[in-house]
C-alpha cells in the first residue's frame, strides 16, 4: 500500500495537487548507489566515497525488476548513481539487462569506467544496444575540473572518444544556468567535440535549478489547473513518471520511484512491484517536479 501524507493530495492551501498518470512503463532506471569516486560539491545526488544514502544494489535485486519490467513490455533500461561502475556487481547486472533491452549507462567517465573498461567492450557482443552518456559540467576545462578534480576534464573527454572509437553511442549530460547564453554554451560544446573527433551532433542533455537531494525549496505549486491550462495530453505524456519508474535501495529495501529525480521524498516510494506501483498516481509536489513543469527536464533519451 502507497503510504502518504497530507500534503500528497493537496497544496498548502488546500488546491488539489497536478498529478501525472502513468499508463504504460516504457522505460525502466536504476539506482546503483550513491557510492561515487568523486565528491563534488554541486551534485544534487549529495554522492561521494562511501556515501550510503541510496545503498549499492545488488545482481539478484536488479534481476527481480528486470524480469518483472520484460514481462510488462518494457522498452529500455537505464542506470545511474553516483558512479554505477563504482558497485562492484554493477557490469554483472549490465550484461544481465543488456539480455533483454538496450540501455543506457550514466557515468562521470573518470577512474571506475576506465577500470572496467575491459569488461566494457565485452558488453559488445550482447544483444541489446548499449550507450553511455558521461557528466562534463563546462566546455571549460578548468571549470569542469574547478568542481570535479585536475585531470578530470580530460579523462572524461578521452573516454568519450574512446567509447565512440569502439562503436558505443555517446551523449553528454551538462548543468545549466538560467542566466547562460544556451546557444553559446552549446557552440563551445560543439567545438570540444571536434577536437576530440567526435561527433559534432554528440546529444546534449541540460539540467537546470534541481537543487539537491533532501532540500527544502520554496517553488510555485503545480496545480490540477495548472496541468490543464499550461499542459495538453500530449505534453502531459512527456513528464518521465508518465512512462518511467527507478528502483532505489533504501534501509535495506528495495522500492519502485516514480522518478529518476526524485529518490529523496518516501512518498514517491511508490510499491514493491512495478505492475503495482503503476496504478498510482504520481502527484507533482516536489520542488524537482516544478523543474519538470517549467523547464522540461528529463533524463530519457527516449
Amino acid at each position: 500500500m502507497h503510504i502518504t501524507n497530507d500534503n500528497w493530495l493537496v497544496t498548502p492551501d488546500g488546491i488539489k495537487r497536478g498529478y501525472i498518470q502513468t499508463e504504460k512503463l516504457r522505460e525502466l532506471w536504476f539506482h546503483t548507489g550513491t557510492d561515487c569516486n568523486l565528491g563534488c560539491s554541486f551534485c544534487f545526488e549529495d554522492s561521494k566515497p562511501g556515501d550510503r544514502r541510496i545503498e549499492l544494489l545488488t545482481f539478484d535485486e536488479a534481476k527481480q525488476y528486470i524480469d518483472e519490467a520484460v514481462e510488462l513490455g518494457v522498452e529500455r533500461f537505464s542506470f545511474t548513481g553516483g558512479e554505477p561502475f563504482v558497485n562492484s556487481e554493477f557490469v554483472k547486472i549490465l550484461s544481465y539487462a543488456l539480455e533483454y533491452r538496450p540501455c543506457l549507462v550514466l557515468t562521470n567517465g573518470t577512474g571506475p569506467i576506465r577500470t572496467h573498461f575491459d569488461k566494457v567492450l565485452n558488453l559488445k557482443n550482447r544483444p541489446h544496444q548499449l550507450k553511455f552518456r558521461i557528466s562534463i559540467d563546462h566546455p571549460d576545462e578548468q571549470e569542469h575540473d574547478n568542481g570535479r578534480g585536475k585531470g578530470s576534464f580530460a579523462m572524461a573527454i578521452e573516454t568519450l572518444t574512446m567509447l565512440h572509437e569502439n562503436g558505443y553511442s555517446v551523449s553528454v549530460a551538462r548543468y545549466g544556468r538560467q542566466s547562460e547564453d544556451k546557444k553559446a554554451v552549446e557552440e563551445k560544446f560543439r567545438q570540444v567535440f571536434i577536437k576530440a573527433k567526435l561527433p559534432e551532433e554528440t546529444k546534449l542533455i541540460v539540467f537546470y535549478n534541481l537543487f539537491k537531494a533532501n532540500k527544502s525549496v520554496d517553488v510555485p505549486h503545480i496545480t490540477e489547473n495548472c496541468m490543464t491550462t499550461y499542459k495538453d495530453e500530449k505534453s502531459r505524456a512527456q513528464f518521465m513518471c508518465a512512462y518511467s519508474r527507478m528502483i532505489v535501495k533504501k534501509n535495506g529495501q528495495t522500492g519502485v520511484y516514480a522518478c529518476t529525480l526524485v529518490d529523496d521524498d518516501n512518498q514517491y516510494n511508490l510499491a514493491k512491484t512495478l505492475k503495482e506501483s503503476i496504478d498510482v498516481r504520481v502527484m507533482l509536489g516536489h520542488h524537482r517536479c516544478f523543474s519538470c513543469f517549467s523547464a522540461g527536464t528529463s533524463c530519457s533519451e527516449g
